[in-house]
This record gives C-alpha cells, sequence and structure tokens, in this order.
C-alpha cells in the first residue's frame, strides 16, 4: 500500500510539472490561424458582450466620485465605450484576415473590470500592452 501512494504520488507531481511547463516557457510569436481565431473569437464577444460596458463603467465612475455622478456620468460614459467595443468587435470580425493586435483593452470586458476601456492602434511594429 505504501509502494502504491508513493507511485501515484510520482505520476502526479510529474503530470503537474508537465502540465506547468509550457505555461513557465517563453511565449512564442501567434501563428497566423491563432492570430485569425483569436480575431474572430474577440470580434464576437465584443459584439455580444459590449453591453456590459454600461455597468461596468458606472462601477468605475460611481467608485471615483458619488452615486449621482456615477449613475448618470458612468452611464453615459459606458454608452460610448459600448459603441466603440461594439465598432472594434465588428473592425475585428471584418478584418479577421488580416494579422493586426488587439485595438481595445482589456481585450474582453470581463478580462479586467475595474480597468478602464482604453482604444489603440493596431498596425504598429510591436504590440504596446
Amino acid at each position: 500500500m505504501k509502494y502504491k501512494t508513493h507511485g501515484l504520488a510520482c505520476i502526479m507531481l510529474i503530470g503537474f510539472f508537465t502540465a506547468a511547463t509550457p505555461a513557465l516557457a517563453e511565449p512564442d510569436d501567434e501563428s497566423y490561424g491563432e492570430i485569425f481565431g483569436r480575431k474572430v473569437l474577440s470580434g464576437l464577444a465584443n459584439i455580444t458582450t459590449g453591453v456590459a460596458e454600461i455597468p461596468k463603467n458606472i462601477i468605475i465612475v460611481n467608485n471615483q466620485s458619488n452615486f449621482a455622478y456615477g449613475l448618470i456620468g458612468g452611464s453615459f460614459k459606458g454608452i460610448l465605450n459600448m459603441a466603440g467595443r461594439m465598432g472594434v468587435g465588428v473592425v475585428d470580425l471584418i478584418s479577421s484576415p488580416i494579422p493586426t493586435y488587439p485595438i481595445v483593452y482589456p481585450n474582453y470586458v470581463w478580462d479586467d473590470f475595474y480597468a478602464e476601456t482604453t482604444y489603440g492602434p493596431a498596425m504598429v511594429g510591436e504590440p504596446t500592452r
């Protein structure tokens, strides 16, 4: 019985290190297929979940100021960011065959819910983020 638990522990340890190795390795450049897939999926996700920008911005503006300004100003800011995120989603979906960097940061609404949504260049030599 003692040897079985040691063997099981060794197998689990080897499996853990094997699974963790790719995460510890240096990230390679994305292939064309990976960029295409990322752009299609992020485009669809940004079109679908762009509405979540409204409550996100209400929360952010409310945390920075008071409730009334957070509700009114956050709603307007959220509507603008919703339109921007949905527009970027459409652009990503249409231009998915063209390899570019992500335009919107965070890439998805849920990535960093308390971060301000920003937009940047897509056709730059090196990614800015």
